[in-house]
Formats: C-alpha cells, structure tokens, sequence
C-alpha cells in the first residue's frame, strides 16, 4: 500500500500539474494573440500572463476548501475531487471559442476557467504529499513525499513535449487548432488518473485521527489561532519553488522568443531538458536529506542557487541553444532538489488534524505570491527598463527569503502531535 499510494500521488500531481503547466506554455505562445488581439503584442503578453495569475489567486481558496475536507472527510476524497475538477476547466479551455469568434465572452470565460483550474490545484498539492508521507515509515516522510514532487517535472515534460509537437505546425494550424490539442488530451489522462486514485487506502493517519474522534471540526479556525508563524514561514520556504518554475518555463519562454529570436520549438526544447534534468535528479534531494541532515542540505542547495540563477539568464541571453540548455539546467539542480525536501518538511511542521489544510494553503499563498506573479512581475521589469538585470535581483531575493525561511522551519523540527495518543488517554490526562 505504501508503494501504491506513492505512485498513486505521482501519476495524479502528473497529470494536474501537466493541465496547469500548459496553460503558462499557452499563456507565453498564443493566448494573447487569440483572446487579447486589439492590444499590442507586448501588452498581449502581459494580459496573458496576468489571466495567467489568475490561477494563482483561485489557488488559496482551493487550499482551504479542500484542505478542509480532506481533514475532516478524508486525503482520497479531497484528490479524486480536484482531479475531477481540474480535468473539466483543462478541457473547457481547449473547446474555448477565440476573441474573433465571440469577441469579450472569450476573454471572460478563459478566465473563469482558469479560476477554476487554480482551485483544482490549490487543493491538489497538498492532498497527494500527505497520501504518500502518511503511508511513509518512520524517518521516511522526506522520502515518500518526493512521490508527489516527482509530478511537477513529468507534468511539465509532457505539457512542453505535447506543445513542441504542436508547434512544429504550420503557423495558421498553429493558431487555429494545434495549439487546442494539449489540453483535449487531458481528458483521457484524468481518467486514467481517476481509476488509479480510487484504489487506494485512506491516509493511516487520518484514519487513526477517524478512530479516535480526534479530526478538526474547522482546521482553519485552529490553523490560525495556533500556528500562524509556522505558516508565514512555510510561504516563504514554498517561495523559490513556486517563483523559480515560472521565471523559467513561462517568463524565460516569452522572453526567448520575443526577444531573443528563438524559435518556439527550439526553447520548448530548452525547456524539455531542464525538465528532463529534473525529473531525474529531483529525488536525490529526498535521499541526501534523508540520509543526511536535512538543515545543512537545504542550506547547501539553496546557497549553490545564487550564482547559477543569474548564470542561466546570462547563458539564455546568448541566443545559442546550447548555452541556454546547460544553463537551464544547471540553475533546475539546486532549487529542484531542493523541492524534493520541501513536501516531506512541511508535513512534519503541523500536526495531523490540521495539516492537510496547513500546507495546502501555505503552498497556494506562496504560488499566488510568488509563483504565479513572476512572469508579470519578470515582463513589467523587462519593459520598462529594457535590462534582464532587475528580473536577475528580484529572482535572487526570492532565493533567500526561501533559505531563512527553511531553515528556521527545520530548526524547530517536527510538531509534536497530542492527537497521536488515544483518546481515552487524553481525556484521562484531561482530567
């Protein structure tokens, strides 16, 4: 059941992921000349981008409605949920008609799906760590919970693939039709995602918590009352991951080929072997911190970002191929393996009745914060002072509001957890 649940959560943020990811690809290639066409091309972009933050915004919400049932009813129903919901406003986005054809309801309708895609995931993060790290032995937390961020790069690796394929069309294929393919695609992922999902056992521990009579009413409610700090700074540990992804998969992709003169297939892969780089050495941060101590490998990883994120803008920047793909990659190691770690670490900050709920929201704010702002903020940087250097500072803070921030998460330790005592126990201490 362990193994199961392992792969059950990797095959399920897979194919979220994948469904959200194509959206930001979306967002970068085509979404502003076919929804935004009475503006100009750069402020195309940046209307997409900013529906593209739309997501981000919705993904709160996601986090706290279903972080919510997934503490009070249970992770597997919370994940069969957002997956359902994800794969129908994925598919609806692919069977949006265009500005030409409906004029303002294009817009607005692309907007309300992506609303709801950013519900989806706000929920869907947190549900499959715990669905794997809730199964994991003791001291194996670090480890299973990588099950989940293994989703991340294969989702983009099938997203940037699916749309590298797209855009070997003709340009008016392209644009009227092939750019659609993706996202119909994910309607027979969902279902295979589905059947695999339902086959698992509930989390042992949410079932124990079930036993004891010991689940929260309103997690929130508790979340706030008792542990504020811990998730302020857990938005901070979340803030690389969630900013770093964007500023190279969707910013770097706008930015390459507006103006850079890449071509979209040859930056789609670009991007393909950054994500191929991670999905194969995103594990090993699971396994050093497992082995190892988890505070001195995070604090190496991090610290070895700050040179090599400015490294990849400086070798994109080349215009060859190349030097854009080893940048790329070399920046991923860090803050990859680094995310590998994150998903084991936040579970142990917060006890179990309120956990799905804590992380899930604390991931989601981060996304809104930092994630889903970075190619706007990367864009708007970019146009008003023509230099790649000021999206280079603002990418480097974020770097080490993560590293104080995850360190001090680690330096506490694991919570301590009343509700791992029975319950007669605990009202006998009670009295």
């Amino acid at each position: 059941m362990r193994r199961r649940a392992g792969i059950a959560s990797f095959v399920g943020t897979t194919i979220e992921w994948y469904d959200f990811y194509i959206y930001g690809t979306a967002a970068a290639l085509v979404l502003g000349p076919l929804f935004f066409p009475s503006v100009s091309p750069a402020a195309g972009v940046l209307a997409s981008f900013a529906t593209f933050w739309v997501g981000f915004l919705a993904r709160p919400i996601g986090g706290i409605v279903f972080g919510h049932l997934g503490d009070r009813l249970g992770r597997k129903t919370a994940l069969v949920s957002t997956l359902m919901l994800m794969g129908v406003s994925t598919l609806a986005i692919g069977l949006l008609p265009s500005f030409d054809e409906i004029g303002t309801a294009a817009p607005v309708l692309l907007v309300t799906a992506r609303l709801v895609q950013g519900l989806a995931v706000g929920g869907e993060w947190g549900g499959a760590v715990l669905i794997a790290s809730e199964h994991a032995s003791k001291g194996k937390k670090i480890l299973y919970g990588a099950f989940a961020q293994q989703g991340s790069p294969a989702g983009q690796m099938l997203a940037t693939g699916s749309f590298a394929l797209a855009a070997t069309l003709p340009e008016a294929d392209f644009l009227s039709w092939g750019w659609r393919v993706p996202f119909l695609v994910s309607a027979a992922l969902v279902v295979v995602g589905l059947i695999i999902r339902l086959r698992i056992e509930e989390s042992p521990e949410l079932a124990r918590l079930r036993r004891t009579g010991s689940t929260s009413r309103f997690p929130l409610g508790e979340l706030m009352r008792g542990a504020k700090g811990m998730v302020a700074l857990s938005i901070g540990a979340c803030a690389l991951v969630a900013a770093a992804a964007y500023f190279k998969n969707t910013f770097a992709l706008s930015w390459a080929t507006t103006e850079l003169g890449y071509d979209r297939s040859t930056f789609l892969n670009v991007i393909l072997i950054s994500s191929f780089v991670q999905f194969c050495t995103q594990p090993l941060g699971a396994f050093m911190a497992t082995w190892w101590n988890p505070r001195k490998v995070v604090t190496a990883l991090l610290i070895l970002e700050l040179p090599l994120f400015p490294l990849m803008f400086a070798m994109i920047s080349t215009g060859n191929f190349a030097l854009a793909a080893l940048g790329m990659a070399l920046a991923t190691l860090p803050h990859t393996m680094y995310y590998a770690i994150l998903a084991g670490m936040l579970a142990e900050a917060f006890p179990a009745r309120m956990r799905y709920t804590a992380i899930s929201l604390s991931y989601a704010l981060a996304g809104t914060m930092f994630g889903g702002t970075a190619p706007l903020i990367g864009q708007s940087l970019l146009s008003l002072t023509g230099s790649i250097v000021p999206v280079v500072v603002y990418s480097l803070l974020i770097v080490v509001l993560s590293l104080f921030t995850a360190r001090a998460i680690l330096r506490r330790g694991p919570a301590p957890d009343p509700d791992a005592a029975p319950a007669a126990s605990r009202r006998a201490e009670a009295v």
